[in-house]
């Protein structure tokens, strides 16, 4: 089945966003890099795959978690009920591939609008200071950010409940968060994987390995974030440490931006390359 001129229109776009990704290493950032290898290089080898083994294991079964929650049951409902405004024979996940790409694009953007304000709120709260708050972030953020790439992949018609579309979401997931230096190096792979895969396969063939050195950048910045946040919140403003939560607020919002912006141009890409064949 050949693609709409609006449909290539799209492609073109999401074509242009990926190239914008390429990104030439600073000076600073291979310095880091470099820094960041040889100090994890002072950890045994075996340790260290303990470790990531164990964070590899911690995001399968919160990807687990969510996806049996009342919370995503609910919002898979809803989103169905939604999806029938626009074609009445619409009745589970799969079915949404029946709708236009512009269709598709309006529910996801509905849902990565609230996320984004989720994001951004919880952010501010935890800017406020407070130890739970800023204890919390990290899980509470990596949880928001899982949930809005489980419920693009559904908009598009994706049952993130099977094994391959399981390990496929966590895969986003990764490289939507890893550094900019790197983030069009894990969006190639995520192309090569999918171009490589049968579409209606329902386990996973591929390399389940999700974290390693390259995605300890995130948790950092946030335990940066956290300590500057520290600093900051006794520095009020009428009473509010409002400069404190303009950091929490700002630096979440941005990592949801990232996110959902990458989830959403690889499931519409994933949509519209399996429609044209």
């Amino acid at each position: 089945m050949g693609l709409s001129e609006r449909e290539l229109k799209i492609l073109t776009e999401i074509d242009n966003w990926a190239e914008q990704m390429q990104y030439e290493q600073t000076d600073f950032e291979m310095t880091y890099d470099k820094w960041l290898e040889n100090s994890l290089g002072l950890i045994p080898e075996d340790i260290r795959t303990e470790f990531f083994s164990k964070l590899d294991n911690w995001l399968f079964h919160l990807h687990a978690i969510l996806q049996s929650s009342q919370f995503q049951v609910d919002a898979r409902e809803r989103l169905i009920r939604s999806a029938r405004i626009f074609n009445q024979e619409i009745d589970d996940i799969p079915d949404l591939k029946e709708l236009t790409i512009d269709q598709l694009t309006y529910l996801t953007e509905n849902q990565i609008a609230k996320h984004r304000l989720y994001s951004f709120a919880h952010g501010g709260l935890s800017g406020t200071g407070g130890f739970l708050l800023l204890g919390t972030d990290i899980p509470a953020i990596t949880v928001l950010n899982l949930r809005i790439v489980q419920l693009i992949a559904m908009t598009y018609g994706y049952e993130v409940n099977t094994p391959y579309e399981m390990m496929t979401s966590l895969k986003v997931f990764h490289a939507a968060t890893l550094p900019k230096r790197m983030r069009y190096q894990g969006w190639e792979s995520l192309l090569h994987e999918t171009d490589s895969a049968d579409q209606n396969q329902y386990f996973y063939q591929g390399s389940d390995d999700l974290t390693d050195e390259t995605w300890l950048e995130l948790p950092l910045k946030h335990i940066v974030k956290a300590i500057t946040i520290s600093v900051l919140r006794k520095r009020m403003i009428q009473g509010i440490p409002l400069i404190s939560m303009a950091i929490g607020a700002g630096m979440n919002y941005q990592l949801t931006r990232q996110v959902s912006d990458f989830a959403h141009n690889y499931y519409r890409l994933r949509f519209l390359k399996e429609k044209e064949f």
